[in-house]
């Protein structure tokens, strides 16, 4: 008897839950209702971790987690509540033990890595100016607009932060590439993507918002992700 798992969406930096409206709308068209989005705090991968943990342990049943950007970091983290069944990453940060987002950018920057500045308070911010350009060149002028200016900073420490025991290790994993990706490298997309052995690794030509750009192909993932955790 086959199990459908609950679907859990983690944003990243500079981003919320409303990231993925595009992709919650996708699902439900579908027939995916069991959905949630994490808000989470940005202050520190352990702070956004145990956020997602609290909703994982909220839902009765099986877990797919989704991550975007630093969500992969923080599914990572996480992903090894014993009702998670599989991870997803879409343009996202997969981190080995005792590694960091900040690592794996520093190995290889991305195209907009000087377009990221710090306020007095510690926060990082995309310069609005530079938004669209950077994290969302495949979106109108309009969308990446409201995105610069609702993004939501994180910490600067939180780039720093090591993952402790990464929950791909012993989940199955599903991946995600942008080809035109200007804040995670593609090359290092590929290279956590080859690392954590996913199951299926798609490209897509698309920015690093590809779960607003191309939400039918990144909820295809999604969908096929649940099918195969659910015996489908």
């Amino acid at each position: 008897m086959s199990t459908i798992p609950a679907i859990v969406l983690v944003h990243g930096f500079w981003g919320g839950a409303a990231h993925w409206a595009n992709v919650i709308v996708e699902l439900r068209r579908r027939g995916y209702t069991d959905v949630h989005a994490v808000e989470n705090p940005l202050t520190s991968l352990a702070d956004d971790a145990a956020r997602t943990r609290q909703m994982i342990a909220q839902i009765d049943g099986p877990v797919l987690l989704v991550g975007h950007s630093y969500g992969g970091a923080v599914i990572t983290e996480a992903g090894t509540a014993p009702n998670v069944v599989g991870l997803v990453y879409i343009a996202a940060f997969a981190p080995d033990a005792g590694e960091s987002p900040g690592q794996i950018t520093e190995s290889n920057p991305p195209a907009a890595f000087e377009n990221i500045a710090p306020d007095s308070d510690g926060y990082l911010w995309v310069k609005p100016d530079k938004f669209h350009e950077s994290f969302a060149q495949d979106l109108t002028e309009d969308e990446a607009w409201v995105m610069a200016v609702t993004q939501k900073a994180p910490l600067g420490s939180t780039f720093g932060d090591n993952v402790t025991e990464p929950a791909w290790r012993t989940r199955p994993s599903w991946y995600q590439v942008s080809r035109d990706d200007r804040m995670i490298n593609p090359d290092n997309q590929r290279r956590m993507a080859g690392r954590l052995e996913a199951r299926k690794v798609i490209e897509l030509d698309a920015s690093h918002a590809s779960l607003a750009s191309k939400p039918v192909e990144v909820t295809d993932l999604i969908v096929e992700a649940a099918g195969t955790v659910a015996g489908n």
